[in-house]
């Protein structure tokens, strides 16, 4: 079933657990993100970049989620994450999704206020959830990219949300975006996460928080993959992130890694095989199983 971000956002801040945002590109993507959250019984959000759109199509895109939130028994949101161009955003307000990011967070705070209020206005008219973004988080995913990390002040972030009305609020604690996100070990900063909740007790984002997780990263390596010295956000991370009051958290990178891993795989053991079923339907089985897992560390499991 569709929902907004905020029908299953405001449960998740209630109860105090993450909902698991995993961005698209392809068809054996969205099967493997939604039957994962059917298999254990979770609200997801399954988003799009704007490079997701420019490469696969909104209309594509739209109609793969759209299709497979409405045949589920699953909340299911239909998310644009990282929206910066308006035309876009807009049209992904006028043409069916339920909720959409505009990113004003390279743009001086009154200007990221004045951009995202007026994408928030367009949103509401139409019953659409917004995310918006104060703080900068570093790292290089899709079109969206940053050299540093500018941490979100708490008493910034109640300004923000005050004059935006956004309904979620991403957040900069410490994480990157990509497979490369640390020179050394993760560590968030969990106290302005603390204090940030304390004063807006709404749903809070995480972005650039994939675990990169090694036995992953070794498979793709094992079939031919240079992927140097990748490093993600640990799951003990993760989760004193969701228990300090973070609502929603994206994945990117570890379908990414897993796609690939999985892809590698049958060329190079099946090398008779041409049939693009045999070789994509691994990859889509491999990738629900990164879902699962990261749906169980967000703990939203049996929460739909």
């Amino acid at each position: 079933m569709l929902a907004t971000l905020t029908q299953i956002l405001s449960k998740a801040n209630r109860q105090k657990y993450a909902v698991g945002a995993f961005n698209t590109n392809n068809m054996e993507i969205v099967q493997a993100i939604v039957r994962a959250a059917e298999k254990l019984r979770s609200p997801v959000i399954v988003q799009t970049t704007e490079g997701a759109i420019e490469y696969a199509g909104l209309d594509a895109l739209k109609c793969l989620v759209r299709s497979a939130a409405e045949q589920s028994r699953v909340p299911v949101v239909l998310h644009l994450d990282h929206g910066k161009d308006l035309d876009v955003i807009r049209r992904c307000i006028n043409e069916g999704y339920t909720s959409v990011m505009i990113d004003g967070s390279h743009y001086p705070f009154d200007k990221n206020v004045q951009i995202t209020k007026k994408v928030v206005r367009w949103a509401h008219a139409k019953g659409v959830s917004v995310e918006g973004e104060l703080g900068t988080i570093g790292g290089a995913e899709d079109l969206v990219s940053s050299r540093e990390i500018l941490y979100t002040e708490p008493g910034t972030a109640v300004d923000f949300v005050d004059k935006t009305g956004v309904d979620a609020l991403a957040i900069a604690i410490g994480t990157s975006h990509g497979a490369y996100k640390f020179a050394g070990k993760a560590k968030l900063d969990m106290k302005r996460l603390q204090d940030i909740k304390k004063k807006l007790r709404m749903p809070l984002v995480l972005h650039g928080a994939s675990g990169v997780p090694e036995s992953v990263v070794a498979k793709a390596e094992r079939y031919g993959a240079k992927l140097g010295k990748p490093e993600g956000v640990p799951d003990s991370q993760i989760r004193a992130a969701v228990k300090n009051g973070i609502n929603k958290i994206n994945t990117d990178t570890d379908l990414r890694l897993a796609f690939d891993a999985a892809v590698r795989e049958v060329i190079a053991t099946k090398p008779g095989v041409f049939d693009p079923r045999k070789i994509l339907g691994p990859a889509r089985d491999f990738m629900q199983q990164i879902v699962e897992h990261r749906i169980r560390v967000f703990g939203s499991a049996g929460k739909a």
